[in-house]
């Protein structure tokens, strides 16, 4: 907990070099736990609520999780469940693998599936990192689509 985010975590999820970052965070659950099941949902939603990527109303920004996302880019959405987003998403797309981001593109959530283990990254950018992440998306720069999960 509180470890600065590995290599292989940076390129997977695309954050920058350790210039730059703010904060990031890596936690990781071994696939053969117990608790395999329940504690990557409980890590994610505790690392989301600690980052402030919900907004006044719930919402942030989620990268589709399915075949095609990155060419749909950001979507604004709010979660009404509130819980075991990752085991939500996991049976919709057969993986817990998505990445999430506060509507001012400061802070991202990211769960992840990697050999044995599942990760749960936590990660803030500065201002100028921020732009590149808020304003993506096919969608373009200023555009709004909201989903709910």
């Amino acid at each position: 907990m509180g470890q600065p985010t590995s290599d292989a975590a940076r390129r997977h999820f695309g954050l920058p070099g350790e210039h730059g970052a703010i904060r990031q965070h890596e936690q990781t659950v071994p696939a053969s736990s117990p608790r395999a099941a329940d504690e990557p949902d409980e890590k994610w939603h505790h690392r989301a609520s600690a980052s402030a990527l919900y907004g006044d109303k719930g919402e942030f920004l989620i990268l589709p999780p399915l075949s095609g996302g990155s060419e749909i880019g950001w979507v604004a959405v709010t979660d009404p469940v509130g819980e075991h987003l990752p085991s939500r998403i996991a049976a919709v797309t057969g993986s817990p693998e998505f990445l999430a981001v506060s509507m001012d593109g400061h802070h991202l959530c990211a769960a992840s599936a990697e050999e044995d283990d599942y990760w749960v990254v936590q990660h803030e950018f500065s201002d100028a990192q921020s732009d590149t992440v808020s304003c993506c998306g096919s969608a373009g720069a200023g555009s709004e689509v909201t989903a709910v999960v």
